[in-house]
């Protein structure tokens, strides 16, 4: 259905974990059962950033997207946790709130710019290289969010000291698992996809692939300390620099793609529709920070990077939507106790409208200025 309203898939996808969800009337699917999937779904999901993680492309980049996607991401983070104090609630729960809605949808921004044929043009490997920087601030804030969870869990006074002394085992636990697999999965990982090759079975290639995906996020996990997500990231990144590890990844799409639906249809199911009914001021606020607040500040960033009109709106409403990361973010911070039921809902409220306006917004731009954004 999603489809035949030229909507992106994911809209489709949320709204089908809605209706199987616990908050609706009809059918109630396993949420227990459809959680254990969307973990696997997020290491895969994470894998699959790794993957196409371009450290060239995003250095071709670099003056814009990088300090472009900080500047964007701090702003997005000061105006969500603005928002949730003045609404009451505690400074973790702001950050938290603030972060997740400063973080757009890498699947949908790409298909967004695939669709127009900019995927490979200038806005689009800014765009691309924005997103990357995004992804990664990403991943360390999921690494060192229970850390920080820990820290206000304890109940006492942590001074910069404690802090700064939590945060360096975490690093150092990150950087011995990333030496790991520069050191020694370079090597391994290859020659264990080799030795799979030589079977000439595609059902084989393809669960070794999602095999060690898992296999080295749970290492990560229980010999490290460190987040699943970080695991297969890195997994990723590791494989994406040999040939075989790129096209062997590409097999395992099919199953991986299932995982990831799976994903974005539990995050349906904890959705709690009446959010919309009761709290709408509150939606349309956060929606408000999304569509408006950091779409504005990207142009203005554009701008002032000197970039033309024309990419400083195509990059703006490329990213005036938000969708995986937030939902990652939002269900760990959501797990850990740094944020409420309550400010979930609106963040996934935000997400399924801002994700359902995004196409709209696209079509308003090349009506309003077609000579601007439709000229490639």
């Amino acid at each position: 259905m999603a489809k035949r309203l030229k909507l992106p898939s994911i809209l489709g996808y949320l709204a089908a974990g809605i209706l199987i969800g616990p908050h609706t009337p009809g059918m109630t699917a396993n949420l227990e059962i459809a959680t254990e999937f969307s973990e696997i779904g997020v290491i895969l999901l994470m894998f699959s950033v790794g993957m196409h993680f371009s450290l060239k492309d995003l250095l071709s980049v670099r003056r814009v997207a990088i300090p472009g996607a900080i500047l964007q991401m701090l702003f997005g983070i000061a105006l969500g946790t603005g928002l949730a104090q003045m609404a009451g609630f505690s400074l973790a729960e702001g950050i938290a709130f603030g972060f997740a809605l400063s973080v757009a949808s890498t699947i949908v921004a790409m298909r967004s710019l695939e669709q127009r044929k900019l995927l490979d043009t200038h806005v689009g490997k800014i765009t691309v290289g924005w997103l990357i920087v995004e992804d990664i601030m990403t991943v360390i804030v999921i690494v060192m969010m229970p850390v920080l969870a820990a820290l206000l869990a304890s109940g006492q006074e942590a001074n910069l000291g404690d802090i700064a002394y939590k945060f360096s085992i975490a690093l150092v636990k990150i950087a011995a698992f990333a030496t790991m697999m520069i050191v020694i999965g370079r090597r391994l990982l290859p020659w264990l996809l080799v030795t799979i090759a030589k079977t000439r079975s595609r059902e084989l290639m393809s669960l070794g692939v999602v095999a060690i995906a898992l296999g080295f996020a749970y290492m990560a996990y229980t010999l490290f300390g460190t987040s699943f997500a970080l695991g297969a990231f890195l997994t990723g990144f590791v494989l994406n620099e040999s040939e075989i590890g790129h096209k062997s990844a590409e097999q395992s799409v099919p199953l991986r793609d299932t995982f990831s639906v799976l994903f974005f249809v539990s995050v349906g199911m904890l959705f709690d529709p009446s959010v919309l009914v009761k709290n709408p001021v509150q939606v349309l606020m956060a929606l408000s920070v999304v569509a408006v607040g950091i779409s504005l500040a990207t142009f203005v960033i554009m701008r002032f990077f000197r970039q033309s009109l024309r990419n400083s709106v195509l990059v703006a409403v490329s990213l005036a939507q938000i969708g995986e990361f937030s939902f990652i973010t939002a269900g760990m911070a959501r797990q850990l106790g740094m944020l409420s039921p309550h400010l979930y809902d609106v963040i996934l409220a935000a997400a399924l409208l801002s994700i359902g306006l995004n196409p709209f917004l696209f079509r308003f731009m090349e009506r309003w200025a077609p000579e601007t954004v439709k000229r490639v």
